[in-house]
């Protein structure tokens, strides 16, 4: 991870994205942190995940039920987002859509610098929950 300056909460909030797979909010993150960082703020939390996203080690996902949810891994992937939990789960395609961006243009539209594909529906544990 390439920071400006160290920080000891930054890494632990880095740390704990690279190692869920949870995408978890700002919040979730301060929960979970706080414990072994009494001083840490909410605010602390989201200064560093929007520092650690400008630097590119960790993404912001999408907006679930009205929490930004983050991930710590940056590789090409997309998100699976279940519309009835909430839950966010990691899709890795057959087909890289970064391959999307080789063209870097698209005419009418203009200079294309990323892209992100998200499908939406109901998770495997909710659809086994409406069948029981």
């Amino acid at each position: 991870m390439k920071t400006q300056n160290y920080s000891k909460k930054r890494q632990a909030i880095y740390e704990l994205l690279v190692s869920t797979d949870l995408h978890p909010s700002a919040d979730r993150i301060y929960r979970s942190l706080k414990p072994e960082y009494p001083d840490l703020s909410l605010g602390t939390v989201y200064r560093n995940l929007k520092l650690l996203e400008e630097n590119g080690a960790v993404r912001s996902v999408a907006v679930v039920d009205g929490c930004e949810r983050y991930d710590g891994k940056v590789e090409p992937h997309s998100h699976f987002i279940c519309k009835k939990c909430g839950k966010v789960k990691d899709i890795y395609l057959p087909v890289d859509t970064s391959q999307l961006l080789e063209r870097n243009h698209i005419d009418g539209v203009g200079d294309i610098e990323s892209c992100s594909l998200i499908f939406y529906g109901g998770c495997i544990e909710c659809e086994d929950a409406v069948r029981l």
